[in-house]
C-alpha cells in the first residue's frame, strides 16, 4: 500500500516520521506543513491544493490533525467507495487513530488497527460489522482478490448479517472457515455467489467475480499501446472475461522495456512478470509451438508459458494473434479465506 502522511505541527511531523520509518506494511510519503517540515518531507502551505494533486495517487491518505480539516479537504473528491482511498485521522497526540473512509475496500480500517499498534494508539472503528464482530462482504471480497458486480447487493448482506438474517453462499472454488454468520447451500433469501457464470442461487444474490486471471502477451518490437488493447479486448470480450478480472501481465525478459506494453500496465493498473526463456521452456504444459518465436525469443511460445508460468494455474485460452501481438491467459487457482484480512 502506497500512503501519504499529512502533517502541520511539530508533534505531528515526529509522528509522520516514525511512521514513515517503522511501518513496513506500506511505503509512505510525507507532506509536512511549511513551518514543521524536516528534508525527508515535502513541504506544503495548503490543504485544499495538497489534497486535490495527492488524491488520486495514493491507496491511503493519513491525515496527523483534527477530523474536519481532514473531512473537508477530501470531501470535493470523494466518488465512491470501490475507487476513493483509505482516508485516516491521527490526532497530533497519537492517542486515537481513525478510519473515516474506505474502512473495508480501500482498507481503512485494517490500516488503522495496525497503526495503532505501531504507534501505541487506540483505533476507532465506527463500521457497523467490525464493532460486532460480524461478517463483512467487503472485507471479505477485498482479502480474497474478489470483484463486487453490484454494491446494492453488498448493501442487502451487510443489513442480513446485522439483523441476525442467515445468508447463503454458494463458491465455485474451495474455501475455508465459514463464519457462523454465512451458511453453505442455497436455502436463503440472501445470499453470495463467487463464481463466473451467470447465474442467481438466491433471490437476493451478491456474486463476487474473482480476480485471477493472468494475460500472457507476446508482440512485436514497437508495438503501440493501442494495438495491445484492441487485440486484448478482442480476446477477452470472445471469451467473454470482463478485463477487470486481469490481475497481471506476463511475458518473456526481452519484452521488459517494451514501450507499448509497459503503457498498456499503466494504463490499467497492472503490474508485469518477465521471465527469462529457459524458465518458460522449463513450464509444463501443452503449449502451441512456433519454430520463428524460438528462433526471435528463444521460447517456442510467450504468451500461453507465460501466463502459465505467473499463473500456476491452466491456461484457459489459447493463443490468439493479430496485428503482431499475441495473446493468452491462465487462471490462478485460488481457495477463499473468510479468515484472511489484507490491506
Amino acid at each position: 500500500m502506497k500512503a501519504a502522511i499529512i502533517s502541520y505541527t511539530e508533534n505531528g511531523r515526529l509522528l509522520s516520521e516514525k511512521i514513515a520509518e517503522e511501518a513496513d506494511f506500506m511505503t509512505a510519503e510525507r507532506f509536512c506543513f511549511y513551518s514543521h517540515t524536516d528534508r525527508s518531507a515535502k513541504s506544503f502551505v495548503g490543504t485544499a491544493k495538497l489534497t486535490e494533486d495527492i488524491f488520486h495517487r495514493y491507496d491511503a491518505l493519513i491525515y496527523i490533525c483534527a477530523s474536519g480539516i481532514a473531512v473537508r479537504a477530501v470531501a470535493p473528491h470523494l466518488r465512491t467507495k470501490m475507487t476513493d482511498p483509505a482516508v485516516i485521522v491521527i490526532d497530533d497526540c497519537g492517542r486515537f487513530v481513525i478510519p473515516v473512509l474506505s474502512g473495508h475496500i480501500g482498507g481503512a480500517n485494517v490500516l488503522a488497527l495496525l497503526l495503532s499498534e505501531l504507534i501505541g494508539a487506540q483505533a476507532v472503528i465506527t463500521t457497523a460489522t467490525d464493532t460486532g464482530g460480524r461478517f463483512s462482504p467487503d472485507s471479505f471480497a477485498k482479502a480474497n482478490g474478489l470483484l463486487i458486480s453490484d454494491m446494492q447487493a453488498a448493501k442487502s448482506v451487510a443489513a442480513a448479517v446485522l439483523d441476525g438474517e442467515k445468508v447463503g453462499f454458494v463458491s465455485d472454488y474451495e474455501y475455508s472457515d465459514l463464519p457462523s454468520d454465512i451458511t453453505a447451500g442455497k436455502g436463503c433469501r440472501t445470499g453470495i455467489y463467487v463464481g463466473c457464470d451467470n447465474i442467481q442461487p438466491f433471490p437476493v444474490t451478491l456474486k463476487l467475480v474473482p480476480r485471477n486471471i493472468v494475460l500472457g502477451i507476446g508482440c512485436r518490437r514497437g508495438v503501440e499501446c493501442e494495438d495491445i488493447e484492441l487485440t486484448v479486448r478482442a480476446v477477452l470480450g470472445a471469451a467473454r472475461i470482463p478485463l477487470e478480472r486481469i490481475e497481471r501481465i506476463a511475458t518473456v525478459d526481452l519484452k521488459a522495456d517494451e514501450k507499448g506494453l509497459l503503457a498498456f500496465c499503466r494504463k490499467h493498473g497492472l503490474e508485469m512478470s518477465v521471465y527469462t526463456a529457459q524458465e518458460l521452456m522449463e513450464t509444463e504444459g501443452d503449449f502451441t509451438r512456433s519454430h520463428f518465436v524460438r528462433t526471435v525469443t528463444g521460447a517456442d511460445n510467450v504468451c500461453e508459458r507465460s501466463a502459465v508460468r505467473c499463473s500456476g494455474g491452466r491456461l484457459l485460452l489459447r493463443k490468439t494473434a493479430h496485428d503482431g501481438v499475441t495473446v493468452a491467459a491462465a487462471e490462478r487457482p485460488i481457495e477463499l479465506d473468510f479468515e484472511r484480512k489484507t490491506l
